[in-house]
This record gives structure tokens, sequence and C-alpha cells, in this order.
């Protein structure tokens, strides 16, 4: 992967053709501009007021961009230090309101305090294969919002496995990524 710092645009909403700093960090691999737009199509009439959770944030693109258009707040989990630190100075200087960075590991971020989130990113580094121990976590732990949607980014062939009350509501496939927007109902008891 490329080395060098890149700029990423955020393409809706107050923020809308600002540029976010990326660290050239060997395996961060940012939502391509296409596949945020389509997201962005479809959640366009549910993100205003939501609280958003972006689990291994990366670039915080997703979150930042879900900001941009007026979710009320995002919580980004990103534990490379690096990338962590590029995000947070990407919020001061953007003056973005209502974003937290936690550097952590998205699994040890879902072991502490849950508290329930409308819309959730999920989109974990390829290579470390944590969609259905994420999903299932997300689920189990009080993360979700009753009837939240969660956006799952994962290889191109792979559909990964996720709890049975999340129902496919879109999806689609750009170059080497499979993306898919998913409904929460509750779970039967």
């Amino acid at each position: 992967m490329n080395s060098r710092p890149g700029r990423i645009r955020i393409i809706g909403g107050s923020l809308r053709n600002s540029r976010l700093e990326v660290p050239g960090q060997p395996g961060l691999r940012p939502t391509p501009e296409r596949v945020r737009e389509t997201l962005f199509n479809w959640l366009a009439p549910m993100i205003e007021g939501a609280r958003v959770l972006d689990l291994c944030a990366g670039t915080g693109a997703l979150g930042i961009e879900a900001l941009s258009r007026g979710a009320a707040g995002a919580c980004f989990v990103e534990p490379d230090a690096l990338a962590a630190r590029a995000l947070r100075d990407n919020l001061a200087r953007l003056k973005v309101v209502g974003g937290e960075v936690a550097a952590v590991d998205a699994q040890a971020f879902l072991r502490s305090a849950a508290r329930a989130f409308d819309l959730v990113f999920l989109d974990p580094p390829f290579a470390l294969d944590l969609w259905s121990a994420l999903a299932g976590r997300l689920e189990q732990g009080g993360w979700l919002a009753a009837r939240a949607w969660i956006y799952v980014e994962s290889p191109r062939e792979a559909i990964p496995a996720v709890p049975a009350n999340w129902t496919l509501h879109r999806e689609g496939r750009a170059g080497e990524v499979r993306f898919a927007l998913y409904r929460r109902a509750l779970p039967l008891s």
C-alpha cells in the first residue's frame, strides 16, 4: 500500500468539499468516494439527529460525512495512534462539533459500558476478518438502538455472517468491495 499521506473529500452537507488529511498507514483503506455517495443517498432520510458509531474508523470519513449531514454526534473508534491523532486533528481543523475519538481496539471498546447508537459503520481491516465477531458484540452488548442501521463493508465476494435479526436493506459492489446496509429488528425473545 502507498505509504504517502493523502486527502479525502467530504462529499455532502455542511462540510461539503472539505478535505481530510490521511496518514500514509499500511492497511488504511478509506471507503471510496463513489461508495460513500451511494451509502449517504440511502441514509439521507434517517441521518438527521442520528447517534453514530464509526467502529474501526480509520480516516473517520464515514462518521465525519454523517456529522456533516446532520448526525447529532459520532464516536470514532481507532486503535492506531497515528490514525487516531490525524482524526482528532481533522475534527479540530474543520471545527466539527459532536465528534469524539476513542483510541482503542474495537473489541475492547465493545467490552466497555454500552450506549445505543442509531447508525453503526462496521468496516474493519479486511485482513483481520472481524465482521461476525464485532456484529455479534454490537447486537448482544446493547450498542444498537431498537431500529438501528448498520453499514457493513467487506471484500467483494464475502458476505459476513450477521445476527439473524439484521435485515439486508440494500447492497452494492465497487471494485473489490461489497457494501451493505442492514436494518435491525428487535430479536425474538
